[in-house]
């Protein structure tokens, strides 16, 4: 299996990440034996966030013990930067970790900047330098959001709906973040599950070379 490093930082994995969204669905030991069999497989990077319920605590209880062998993002959807370090504290709890690889804004309906107002940014800064979180990205659905986030310079990752069903705009954005040296994480691989081939999205997927995609997992045919 091809590796992806996701821009500028260092973070270097199978390119295949586990979407920790679905396992909000299903009873906690078998989202535990999901993720487990997912490391046994070869997966490093596991993406979660906040606002999905409790998949923050099944991904904590899976790689208790073993948290340093793998990475870790999760999202904040806070609107004022006291909410944020009231989800940071939360999610570092429920991941049973002092670090979160990856902390991302949350579904961004613009690009959070410093100055903005919000305390988001700033935030998220201070949590970078107090050692809570190693680096910085942003998630968005929206075109103009996206290169604006990539042009900024403030972010060291976007993640951003990607897979063989792209128009010209994706693609754009795409060979921006590869232009700006950003790593680029494919959220929504598989179309949401419209796509069914997963051979042929993963091969679809691996012509760009800075890519990660995130495959959205609830049963372990899927994983299979």
């Amino acid at each position: 299996m091809s590796k992806v490093t996701l821009g500028t930082t260092g973070i270097t994995v199978e390119k295949n990440a586990f979407g920790c969204l679905p396992i909000q669905r299903i009873p906690n030991d078998e989202a535990v034996h999901l993720l487990r069999k997912a490391f046994e497989g070869g997966m490093r990077f596991f993406d979660t966030a906040r606002m999905y319920s409790d998949s923050e605590e099944k991904v904590g209880e899976a790689f208790a013990g073993i948290r340093h062998q793998l990475y870790i993002a999760t999202k904040s959807h806070a609107k004022t930067g006291d909410e944020l370090r009231a989800h940071l504290a939360q999610s570092l709890r429920n991941l049973r970790t002092d670090y979160i690889d990856l902390y991302q804004f949350h579904q961004a309906t613009r690009c959070i900047r410093p100055g903005d107002g919000s305390g988001l940014y700033e935030a998220a800064l201070e949590a970078k330098e107090q050692g809570k979180i190693r680096h910085i990205g942003i998630t968005t659905h929206r075109f103009e959001v996206a290169l604006e986030a990539i042009r900024s310079g403030l972010y060291e990752t976007l993640q951003f709906p990607f897979c063989y069903l792209a128009n010209e705009k994706d693609l754009e954005v795409v060979q921006a973040c590869k232009e700006a040296n950003m790593g680029f994480i494919a959220m929504k691989a598989l179309s949401g599950g419209l796509l069914t081939n997963a051979k042929a999205c993963a091969a679809w997927l691996n012509q760009y070379e800075h890519v990660l995609p995130i495959w959205g997992v609830q049963r372990e045919s899927e994983l299979d």
